[in-house]
């Protein structure tokens, strides 16, 4: 069984204290695919938040979106207004608050809005933990959730979606670490996987966990997190060797901290905006998308958001779950 370097020395663990301390603090709640997360407290995460928006992209690629009048007559009679939840944390990506506490910016967010636009409706936008957004759509809480939701069939049981981006799972550890890039779960055998509470890493993880007793092997062992802060912190100490999010997530934070190494893609998945079973929303959206698409709207946010890799060409409503 490989056996995974958790430090080679206590010189070279304080070498990396302050690039995973950088990490902790610009960085908040572990998103979910997908890179959304889990906010508990609002408040809080708005004060983390504060001293490092410098490093949220705030460019203005929404505000001139015009209305679709040919996707709005799609929506339901007498729709005028939407309310949204969103995932708020993680680096971006993902959703934060700026300096002001209350403003959010994120790639999530730029696509609500410029959904909004073109179909012409007002959005009311509420912070929400991740693992309550679902939930809350068929209580009828919400009108739509963000925070990176993937779509899987267990989640379409419940769950409308429309796509809008293609993301994914992946992996990251650190720059000290004999993993190159990981292609098969077996390969975790016997190492602590890091990754969020309520996701589908977390899912995939429990579900294949099979893999290492079917090979002899003593299983890997899953550690869930709701502050992102917390998972690296994990990596950084040796409780954990491999952190498990997603694609864009890990990329972000390896390009710009040292200490880390982005793995590889384990396996791609359609990103939608969130709905409740049975939703008359879902055309309208659908089509506003695809307008976004046509008109360039969408390559700006995802050239903006640095998510180039993850665009799609057409939006789908609820499509199957993407098979290796």
């Amino acid at each position: 069984m490989r056996t995974f370097p958790r430090a080679r020395t206590h010189r070279a663990r304080n070498q990396l204290l302050l690039p995973f301390a950088l990490i902790t603090s610009a960085t908040l709640l572990l998103t979910a695919c997908g890179s959304g997360g889990d906010d508990t407290a609002a408040g809080g995460t708005a004060q983390a938040a504060a001293g490092k928006s410098n490093e949220i992209p705030t460019t203005d690629v929404v505000s001139t979106v015009p209305k679709n009048a040919a996707a709005a007559e799609l929506l339901p009679a007498g729709t005028d207004s939407l309310t949204l939840a969103v995932s708020v944390g993680g680096s971006p990506p993902g959703t934060n608050y700026l300096e002001d506490g209350k403003t959010l910016a994120g790639q999530d967010v730029d696509f609500a809005d410029a959904v909004a636009k073109t179909l012409g409706l007002r959005l009311k936008r509420e912070a929400a933990s991740f693992e309550a957004i679902l939930p809350a759509l068929d209580s009828g809480k919400y009108d739509v959730g963000v925070g990176n939701f993937g779509v899987t069939d267990e989640r379409r049981k419940t769950i409308d979606f429309v796509t809008y981006i293609n993301d994914g799972q992946g992996f990251a550890t650190r720059e000290d670490s004999d993993l190159d890039k990981v292609t098969d779960l077996a390969q975790l055998c016997g190492l602590n996987v890091a990754t969020g509470a309520g996701t589908t890493f977390e899912a995939t993880l429990e579900d294949q966990k099979h893999v290492c007793s079917d090979a002899g092997e003593k299983a890997y062992k899953v550690q869930t997190y709701s502050e992102q802060g917390a998972l690296w912190s994990s990596l950084q100490q040796g409780r954990s060797d491999v952190v498990m999010s997603t694609i864009n997530g890990l990329r972000y934070a390896v390009a710009r901290q040292e200490g880390l190494k982005f793995l590889n893609e384990f396996r791609r998945l359609d990103v939608g905006f969130a709905f409740k079973k049975g939703t008359k929303l879902a055309p309208a959206v659908q089509a506003a998308v695809n307008g976004l698409i046509s008109d360039g709207t969408y390559a700006k946010i995802l050239k903006k958001w640095g998510t180039t890799g993850s665009a799609i060409t057409k939006s789908q409503i609820s499509p199957p779950e993407l098979k290796d």
